[in-house]
This record gives C-alpha cells, sequence and structure tokens, in this order.
C-alpha cells in the first residue's frame, strides 16, 4: 500500500469518517512496529495497539505493571509504523481525572488516533482474566469528561469501556454505558463478553449507541449486522503468541522449523519496514566516490 497523501486529514479525522459509515470497522491487535507494518500492508484501515500485547512484549502479564510512560512510548512507535489510525488501550487512565489529562495528551503527542479507558480499579487486569473489580461509577464518568475536556484535537476518539459485566453482571454493565455516553464518550465498549449470544444481547440492549466489540466471535459483517462501530480482533495477539511457542518448541525438539519460508523472506520482511524508500533517500545524499589518486 502507498503511504497516506501528506494532505489528507488527519488520522483522527480519518477515523472519525471511517466510523461515521455503517461497515463495522476491524482492527487487529498488534504491539510493535513489525505488526502495525504486516496489518497495513493486509489492508486494515486502522489497528489497535493492545496492553496486553504491550505488557507481553515486555515479558510481563496484563495485570497493571506497566504505566504510561510505557505505554505512550509504544503508542508511538505503533502509530508511527502504520500509517492508519491507531486506536489504543490507555488502561485506566493511570490515576485521577488529572492523570487521564496527562494521558490523553501523551497520546495524543504520540500519534494515537483514539484510546480507551476503563472502570477497572488499579492495579487493573486484562478484561479476559478473571479477577476484575471496577470503580465507582461516578468515579468513571468523571474521568470520561476529563478526557473529552483534555483533548486538544477535537476529533480524537474517547472510548469509555466498562469491564463490569464480569463482577456486576449485564443491568450494571448497561447502566455504565448510558452513564459514560451521557458524559460524553465517543464510543461505548463493554468488556467480557464471551458468547454469541451475549454479543447480540449487547447490541440489542444499546440500539442507538455506537458500540465496541471485542473478540473473536465476531466477523466485520457479522459485527455491521448487529449494529456494532468497532471490532477489535483480538485473533491476530492469539495467533502470534501460539505460533510463535509452537515454532521454538519445534525448533529446540528437532533443531529446524517445517514450512518456513528461505532466507529471502529477511528481503521482504525489511522491504516492508521501507528499506527501499530508506536506500534511496540516502543515495540521494551520498558523498560522491573519491577521485582515483593521481600517479
Amino acid at each position: 500500500m502507498p503511504p497516506p497523501d501528506p494532505a489528507s486529514p488527519r488520522a483522527t479525522t480519518r477515523l472519525r469518517q471511517r466510523l461515521a459509515r455503517r461497515e463495522a470497522l476491524v482492527a487487529p491487535f498488534v504491539f510493535d512496529g513489525l505488526q502495525a507494518r504486516l496489518a497495513r500492508a493486509a489492508g486494515f484501515e486502522a489497528v489497535y495497539m493492545t496492553g496486553f500485547g504491550t505488557a507481553a512484549a515486555h515479558g510481563l502479564p496484563d495485570v497493571g505493571l506497566l504505566g504510561l510512560a510505557e505505554m505512550s512510548a509504544n503508542v508511538r512507535i505503533v502509530a508511527r509504523a502504520a500509517e492508519v489510525p491507531a486506536i489504543c488501550d490507555a488502561d485506566t487512565g493511570y490515576g485521577n481525572a488529572a492523570s487521564v489529562r496527562h494521558a490523553v495528551r501523551a497520546y495524543e503527542d504520540a500519534g494515537a488516533a483514539a484510546l480507551h479507558l476503563e472502570d477497572q480499579v488499579w492495579p487493573k487486569r486484562c478484561g479476559f482474566l478473571a479477577g476484575k473489580a471496577v470503580v465507582p461509577q461516578e468515579e468513571m464518568v468523571a474521568k470520561v469528561r476529563a478526557a473529552c475536556a483534555a483533548r486538544r484535537d477535537p476529533d480524537f476518539v474517547v472510548i469509555a469501556r466498562t469491564d463490569a459485566l464480569a463482577p456486576l453482571g449485564w443491568d450494571e454493565a448497561l447502566r455504565r454505558a448510558h452513564a459514560y455516553r451521557e458524559a460524553g464518550a465517543d464510543l461505548l465498549f463493554v468488556d467480557g463478553v464471551r458468547s454469541r449470544a451475549d454479543a447480540e444481547r449487547y447490541a440489542r440492549a444499546l440500539p442507538d449507541v455506537p458500540l465496541v466489540y471485542n473478540g473473536p466471535l465476531l466477523t466485520g459483517e457479522e459485527a455491521t449486522q448487529l449494529g456494532f462501530r468497532l471490532v477489535l480482533h483480538i485473533e491476530s495477539l492469539i495467533a502470534v503468541f501460539a505460533r510463535l511457542r509452537d515454532v521454538y518448541q519445534e525448533l529446540a525438539r528437532t533443531g529446524h522449523v517445517a514450512g518456513v519460508p528461505g532466507l529471502e523472506a529477511v528481503g521482504d520482511a525489511a522491504r516492508l519496514l521501507g528499506l527501499d524508500e530508506i536506500d534511496a533517500f540516502a543515495a540521494r545524499f551520498a558523498a560522491p566516490a573519491p577521485e582515483p589518486a593521481a600517479r
């Protein structure tokens, strides 16, 4: 894919325009620059910087061990590499409303087009893990309002996530979703949906609210039919873990990995990462070859 036209709208504006369409936007999980480039090359219109994956890249589980510095640093890497809008996990906002303001501006500066905040207590836990607990609704409402007030780019997308489904049930999750929408969130995100029936219930319960679905249960077309605006697709993250685990185990066991492309794939990867452009730029400014010494 060619790089975006520099004269085209900002990533935030492009994301808002895309979310306004009826067709659900699918953003695969990525947590480094290579994955972001691969996703863009595959034709995705946006990527999702996963907190689970970012923690995993540090060799850690997603249980609140990373802070704003590590997360915003990865936003910068992913957003620059993807060159399509990056939707980014911002955990709980890393503190109170003032901390949320700081986080929103750090993510904006790093190139994010959107972030989501969740209503878990800190330290948080990955949405797919057991043992989650949530803060009082009023505390999260204040954070959503702070996030919306903090953004300097009016097109920057604020997504409010509730993790109340697992510990408190549907009624509480839906009540919080409505409250966060009233507080100004652009999209609502009920996390912890584990079945197709739950996804359908989620969509039916909030028919007039722009919704996020997170998980592997729905294709983009199925999400569109249910009315979702954004799908964060975790299968790419699962595939990275499962494939690398199997590759390392096979290599350790046999000394070889079957079915892997030859060394030409190294060149393919380098070109994907921009080698041709870098070489062409360097050649423009290369010093002329020295004249042969006179004899």
